[in-house]
């Protein structure tokens, strides 16, 4: 009777064992890096997610401005004293790769 239920238990116990070993492996080869730079910056955008940048939200405005695609004024409701942090920080702030964003093509 002991052996009914320990059996199953036991299974149980090596399989979920097998698949955390398997899910941490693969936490360390498919880990994604996050540009640092990206939160700060839509912190320091308006916060309305309104789309009316042409982005879905801040967070895919902020991406854009990143990959050149969209220019930071493009945001709608932002006011000047917001656009002029947004270019102190993005001057100032490096990348991963060490490099600052080039302000004239935003």
């Amino acid at each position: 009777m002991l052996q009914t239920i320990l059996t199953p238990a036991v299974i149980l116990l090596i399989i979920g064992l097998c698949f955390g070993l398997i899910l941490g492996i693969a936490d360390k080869f498919l880990k994604v890096e996050i540009d640092e730079r990206m939160e700060k910056l839509i912190e320091l955008l308006p916060g309305y997610n309104c789309g009316a940048c042409g982005s879905p939200g801040c967070a895919g405005h902020a991406e854009a401005i990143f990959s050149y695609s969209s220019k930071i004024r493009a945001c709608k409701p932002m006011k000047d004293e917001q656009e002029v942090a947004v270019r102190a920080y993005l001057e100032t702030a490096k990348g991963p790769d060490g490099r600052v964003l080039d302000l004239k093509k935003l």
